[in-house]
């Protein structure tokens, strides 16, 4: 692709060299640089790109994208050399007309908040393909586009490859993408450029405050209140005390969700959109979910097996969207109904009299979150399986062991991913933080002898959660990862019980 053309919709110096040259590809990491391809010098935290400039010459770049004059003076004058104020919002630009703007042949949902985000990324795509749609999605997890999943590094992706994926969604058939867009995406102009079709805003609470990411709560809510500046149709959590100041200087058309709480809700001077009333707990044949009666835009009753009151705002997200989109509620409904989401509160069908919870907590605050949960199904015990990771800080275990001995009938520590330490050192750090709270425990290294040990001697009522692992299908020991799926491991436990290779005690 000729120059002039990737960058037609940025501004630029051409400090030399000619705009009809030849891009094969656009590269921002110095490894990759081939001939004929242009290298745009990012300046970052940990490192500046203009430091690989020779490297650039060297490997056959024939552009090079700089933000300070004087970095030309070492570029020879047969590569063209442009000068942008910006190189991380260039790049955003450029590669959307690289990859000839994938994103505008989408229908795009972007959603960030504190907490949730990931849950509801998955509860969208799910209703929407229940709905026959074709949905990519990219968030925390990774990519999927169709089946394939594409593992990411950053919850959002970096501009280039967020635009390679939005390319490979639309050769894939999809008309949907849903994705997280983070605060630090929104900083560092990974999403410049794009103007989402929906923008969802779910919640905000202090989070990646400090070196690296962002100087304080007010610049955090200041980064995801930039989505409703490039968003056609916002979408907010009325119920959240900040929703309003994210909001400021938005400039989409607003709709909004809540609870009722028994007062005439408004949010900036209109009524909500959708307001759930009447929440109750679905507890029955070993499932846990909500539900609850919509009003609004639509009127009916809504299920959802995901545990939790918030699953009811992920659920109200989930309908709007849809609604605003022109999904049928009763599609929407039967979606919702059958929606479950890998690693997050994930029910597995084990057994009738007692629950087995997947979740991929691992920090004293999302654990509280899940156990609390939990506890409003007021199961007869609450058994937390967990270990802590390796090379990790050993404050999250003492937290961890803290908060589960505080709120759980039975912790029992294992294996998670112990990377280059030992799991018993490990798990006497996690025992500290027990100790405080005289919690009680048992120790079992393998995790899938944890798992058994759980399933064999439950009680009718009882409700074991696996904590940590998630979405993982891996445990990393000694510098290799293994492959270990809990929902696997549970399926052979079932099937050795069964076998009676195991005998439950109850």
């Amino acid at each position: 692709m000729k120059l002039s053309k990737i960058c037609e919709k940025i501004k630029y110096e051409c400090l030399q060299g000619s705009m009809d040259a030849e891009v094969r590809d656009i590269i921002y990491d110095s490894r990759k640089i081939a001939k004929e391809t242009m290298f745009v010098c990012m300046v970052g935290a940990v490192t500046d790109g203009h430091k690989y400039i020779p490297d650039a010459v060297e490997k056959g770049a024939s552009v090079i994208v700089v933000e300070r004059d004087e970095e030309a003076a070492q570029i020879p004058g047969t590569i063209t050399v442009l000068k942008v104020e910006s190189a991380r919002y260039a790049l955003a630009l450029m590669s959307a007309a690289l990859f000839d703007y994938p994103a505008e042949k989408l229908i795009t949902i972007g959603l960030t908040g504190t907490k949730g985000t990931t849950t509801t990324t998955y509860m969208i795509k799910n209703v929407l393909e229940a709905a026959g749609k074709k949905v990519g999605l990219i968030g925390t997890i990774g990519a999927m586009i169709g089946d394939e999943k594409i593992p990411s590094k950053n919850t959002t992706p970096e501009s280039y490859e967020l635009h390679r994926m939005f390319a490979s969604m639309v050769e894939a058939g999809c008309e949907y993408a849903v994705m997280e867009v983070s605060s630090q995406g929104l900083k560092m102009d990974r999403t410049a450029g794009i103007m989402f079709d929906y923008g969802v805003f779910t919640n905000l609470s202090p989070d990646h405050i400090g070196p690296n990411e962002h100087a304080s709560f007010e610049e955090y809510l200041e980064c995801k209140s930039m989505l409703f500046r490039q968003c056609k149709i916002g979408i907010l959590n009325a119920d959240d005390e900040h929703s309003e100041a994210v909001a400021a200087n938005h400039t989409c058309e607003i709709h909004s969700f809540g609870v009722e709480d028994n007062n005439e809700k408004t949010f900036l001077g209109k009524p909500l959109d959708l307001v759930a009333a009447d929440l109750g707990f679905i507890k029955e044949n070993g499932k846990l979910g909500m539900y609850f009666h919509v009003k609004g835009c639509m009127d009916c009753e809504a299920r959802v097996h995901i545990p939790g009151r918030f699953s009811v705002y992920n659920s109200l997200v989930t309908m709007l969207v849809c609604h605003l989109a022109g999904i049928s509620d009763q599609a929407i409904l039967d979606g919702l109904n059958k929606v479950q989401v890998k690693g997050r509160v994930e029910m597995l069908p084990v057994s009738k009299d007692y629950y087995l919870i997947i979740d991929y907590a691992h920090n004293e605050v999302s654990t509280r979150s899940v156990l609390t949960t939990l506890m409003e199904y007021h199961p007869k015990r609450l058994i937390c399986v967990y270990g802590g990771g390796g090379n990790r800080s050993k404050l999250r275990r003492y937290d961890m062991g803290e908060v589960t001995g505080e709120m759980a009938d039975l912790c029992v520590l294992t294996c998670d991913n112990p990377r280059d330490e030992e799991i018993r050192d490990i798990n006497n750090d996690i025992k500290v933080g027990l100790a405080k709270s005289n919690g009680k425990y048992i120790e079992i290294d393998d995790r899938k002898e944890a798992i058994a040990y759980c399933m064999v001697n439950a009680q009718p009522g009882d409700m074991i959660v696996l904590l940590g692992k998630g979405h993982e299908d891996y445990q990393e020991i000694r510098g290799v990862k293994y492959h270990f799926d809990e929902r696997e491991a549970v399926a052979e436990i079932l099937e050795e019980i069964k076998e009676g290779k195991r005998v439950r005690m109850v």
